[in-house]
């Protein structure tokens, strides 16, 4: 979208004269206005008591009444104060000095930076790219993750999905993504993050070089839900805008967990009924919405990563299960390999990617799977092998995974502050592909002999 047709656009859904309204009730999160004649998502100001504003958005009517839900503190809010329209649609502005920034959820800088000079206003609530108009993904992104970018190679315009429990190592992975990969933006939104743990992310995980060519959307635990939704918003609007520009942009959200709890509050208070383990219709409608955000165009790409905090490690429970049937891909992080030290603790069995034959070769797909296998057959035996009671001799594909097994672990092992390219990730699998088969020959041989 050009600058002339964002202009426009910004006429177009511009108010054309003042609605006032007045709140008539407050019921938990949910403000209850009169006279206030206004599309669902529009922005109003609340004046309280002592000249403070509250910021508020339309969610729901309920009979004569308009529903909102504040976001910033309600402090000052009484019945009768006067509440104006601000804008009928959310909009953010957006320009290149957005990168080396931290933004809020309104798109303002809280870095303690310069202002920004902002040129191109967009909606925040837009919608994916039609089908028919989406590139196919036929070329590979790199994340700088070893096991990902040799055994599930991501493909550029991807949606993945990282599972995990928490304290299991979902930040520092997403980070070292967002500093390392091939792309050329990179945006990462901290949704529900606590607010100790964002600074940590900025400079240890992040560093000062990913946060140079990145963008970071924060809204912490403590701010209100409908702020928590509209970061996320946010953060996928300056994607596109990126992605319009003809740049590849890799998005990393952390985490949809937090956002769909917050999409639950407020759904409890528009008075959804709630559907699956108290989740109300509202978030799994807002789970394809943001992720279809992410795709090729004939311009750019968006390539999302979404973490996901399952609930005691369950990997069935509902927003884990919904986000499965739309992503096309995930990583699951077990909490067996974290306790061991074994960093990233990405459980390559339980993993995939839809897209990996699509972006690498047939050399690097069969080596691939050759490990995969071989980590297959050493799980169906490791409980004998633990215990002392597996003989060698009877098997050659699990003796060949029992004694190549310190070899694919060492490759799976990486340190955050390593990265590695697409190409050495490559070059690596296929090494460890020939020391397997020189291993295989040698075991058959030696079982030719002892035969013999």
């Amino acid at each position: 979208m050009g600058l002339l047709d964002t202009q426009i656009e910004s006429v177009q859904s511009a108010m054309p004269f003042r609605v006032v309204g007045r709140i008539e009730g407050v019921t938990g999160l949910g403000l209850e206005a009169s006279d206030l004649s206004l599309p669902l998502g529009a922005m109003c100001r609340i004046d309280g008591f002592g000249g403070h504003s509250v910021l508020a958005e339309v969610v729901a009517f309920r009979q004569r009444h308009t529903v909102l839900t504040a976001l910033s503190e309600a402090r000052g809010v009484s019945r009768g104060a006067c509440v104006e329209g601000l804008s009928a649609c959310p909009r953010v502005w957006c320009s290149d000095e957005l990168l080396g920034r931290v933004v809020n959820g309104f798109g303002q800088p809280i870095d303690g930076g310069p202002p920004l000079r902002l040129c191109v206003s967009r909606r925040i609530d837009g919608r994916g790219v039609p089908a028919l108009q989406r590139r196919p993904i036929d070329r590979p992104v790199a994340t700088s993750i070893r096991a990902v970018d040799g055994l599930h190679t991501c493909g550029t315009g991807q949606r993945l999905g990282i599972f995990s429990g928490p304290g299991v190592g979902k930040s520092t992975l997403v980070a070292t993504i967002a500093r390392y990969t091939s792309a050329d933006v990179s945006v990462v939104a901290l949704i529900g993050e606590r607010a100790r743990e964002v600074k940590d992310f900025l400079t240890r995980a992040l560093g000062s070089e990913g946060l140079a060519r990145s963008v970071v959307v924060v809204s912490t635990s403590d701010d209100p839900p409908p702020l928590r939704i509209r970061a996320a918003r946010v953060a996928a609007t300056i994607c596109e805008y990126f992605r319009d520009q003809g740049r590849d942009v890799v998005f990393v959200l952390d985490s949809l967990t937090r956002l769909a709890h917050a999409q639950r509050q407020i759904g409890v208070t528009a008075h959804e009924p709630p559907t699956t383990r108290g989740y109300p219709p509202s978030v799994f409608s807002l789970l394809p919405e943001l992720l279809e955000r992410a795709g090729n165009t004939e311009r750019g790409s968006i390539t999302g990563f979404y973490t996901i905090l399952v609930e005691g490690d369950d990997f069935n429970e509902p927003i884990a299960d919904a986000v499965k049937g739309i992503s096309d891909g995930h990583l699951w992080l077990s909490r067996a390999l974290a306790n061991r030290g074994h960093y990233p603790a990405i459980d390559v069995l339980q993993s995939i990617s839809r897209v990996r034959n699509e972006v690498i070769d047939a050399q690097q797909q069969r080596a691939a799977r050759r490990v995969l296998s071989l980590l297959a057959a050493y799980q169906e035996i490791e409980d004998m092998v633990t215990i002392g009671a597996y003989r060698r001799g009877m098997n050659i594909e699990n003796d060949l995974a029992v004694q190549c097994r310190p070899m694919i672990l060492e490759y799976l092992r990486q340190e955050p502050d390593k990265p590695c390219t697409l190409a050495e990730s490559r070059q690596q699998l296929l090494d460890l592909e020939a020391q397997i088969s020189r291993t295989e020959q040698a075991l058959r041989a030696q079982a030719a002999k002892s035969g013999g």
